[in-house]
Order: structure tokens, then sequence, then C-alpha cells
């Protein structure tokens, strides 16, 4: 019986190119194709944007993504989806399109390489700050690690650090190990079989873009809602200061 070996890649940080101490990764290359792909796809559809009701086909689309999109930001937000839609959307496309193109012969998804979730995780852990102190103010925003002691600075900051681990460590480890196993399998069983887990690996992938850029909005809203709070315990509901002022006449 002849022996048969098998070539895993674990990840996809292997060189490709390098000329002197300048070397690019299979990483970088893959993640320039995807930005490439999603700012081409983008100015071939927005290029031609009409109103009315005769859209193209790449405009009813890109119309439902959008739209979409808001939807699930107000949803876990409760908040104007505005400001944090060209953020969230970015995270849920980029991962989305690098994971759908797995299915690409030879294509490694970036979010199978480490770096590349902890970049996407430190983004998310840099726009909580960014948006809370945009919301509340540098005091008030960091006043919430004191909560509801001084004693708990260290655990809530620590606390922030875990959480940011948790998303490059739960991206990573889903997409890496949903490309060894169909690797794996491929060397023992008929085609057929790699291509049933490529497809299951491809509803795995939309689900963690879709996890990835929930949890970043969950945790955006946790920086942002408390201020939100704040102005509505000050200023009472609606209906109430409605009351309130019938009442004065």
């Amino acid at each position: 019986m002849a022996d048969r070996n098998f070539n895993i890649t674990l990840s996809p940080d292997e060189v490709v190119w390098q000329v002197g101490p300048v070397a690019l990764n299979a990483t970088i290359v893959n993640t320039w194709v995807v930005m490439l792909l999603l700012v081409i796809v983008s100015r071939l559809v927005t290029r031609t944007l009409r109103g009315g009701t005769a859209l193209s086909g790449g405009q009813n689309v890109l119309e439902i993504i959008v739209v979409t999109m808001r939807k699930q930001i107000r949803e876990v937000s409760r908040q104007e989806p505005g400001p944090y839609l060209a953020f969230i959307g970015t995270l849920f496309l980029f991962i989305a399109v690098s994971n759908l193109l797995m299915v690409v012969p030879g294509f490694l998804p970036p979010t199978s390489s480490l770096s590349t979730s902890a970049a996407l995780a430190v983004c998310v852990f840099l726009a909580v700050p960014i948006y809370g102190i945009a919301n509340r103010g540098v005091g008030s925003y960091f006043s919430q690690y004191l909560q509801p002691s001084p004693l708990m600075l260290p655990f809530n900051i620590i606390g922030e650090l875990s959480r940011t681990m948790a998303l490059a460590v739960r991206l990573y480890g889903n997409m890496m190990s949903g490309s060894v196993i169909a690797a794996i399998i491929l060397g023992f069983a008929p085609l057929f079989v790699p291509l049933l887990f490529n497809l299951f690996g491809l509803l795995t992938g939309m689900i963690q873009a879709y996890i990835f850029a929930i949890l970043a909005m969950v945790y955006i809203a946790s920086a942002t809602r408390a201020h939100r709070e704040e102005e509505q315990a000050s200023t009472g509901p609606p209906h109430a200061a409605g009351r309130h002022a019938k009442h004065s006449n």
C-alpha cells in the first residue's frame, strides 16, 4: 500500500513573494484581493444609482443589504443607525466576502489567519471608546470603568481586553478549522464530500460575519447607550413631559 502524504496549510501566512527584507504572505495578498473586489463592485453599482421604480439589479441588491444592515443596527443599539452603518457594514462585508471566496480554488480567506482576525478585533476595540467619547464625552465615558467602585478598574480593563481577544479567536478558530477539516477529508473521501463541507463552510462563514458585526455593534452600543439613558432619565419620557406641561397651563 502506497503512502499518501498530505500538506495541510493551517494558516495563509506563508510567504508568496519576497525581495530582500520585504515579504508578502498570502494573507496580505488575499486581503488586497478582497479589498479590490469590494471597491470595484461598489464603484460599478453606485455609479448608476437612480431613484424611481426602474432600478438595476445591482442597486436592488445594494439597497437590500443597506436596509437590512440599518434594521439590524437599530434593533441592537436602539439608536439611529447612521453613525454606525459605515463601520459595521464594512466589517460585515469584508468578512462575508472573504469567507465566500473560499470556494475559489487556491484562495485561503484572510479571516483564517490570526493576524487578520486580530486586526479586525483591534478595530472594534478602538471604535468602542471613539464612539463612546463622541456620544458621552471623555469624563463620562472613562468614569464607567470606575463603576460600581474604583476597585473594579483593573477588572473592567481586563474585561475590555478579553472580549477583544474572544472576537479574534472566535473568528479565526471557526474559519481555520473549516479549512483544515475540508483539506483532511479531501485526502480520504471522494470529491463530492469535500464539496459538501465547503458549502457548509460558506454557511459558517456567513454566520461568523454576522456574529462578528453584531457583537461589534453590541460593544459600541454598550458604550453609547448609557448616554441616551442618562438624557432620558433627566428629561423624562415624552408623555410624562407632556402631562407636566398640561398641568402647568
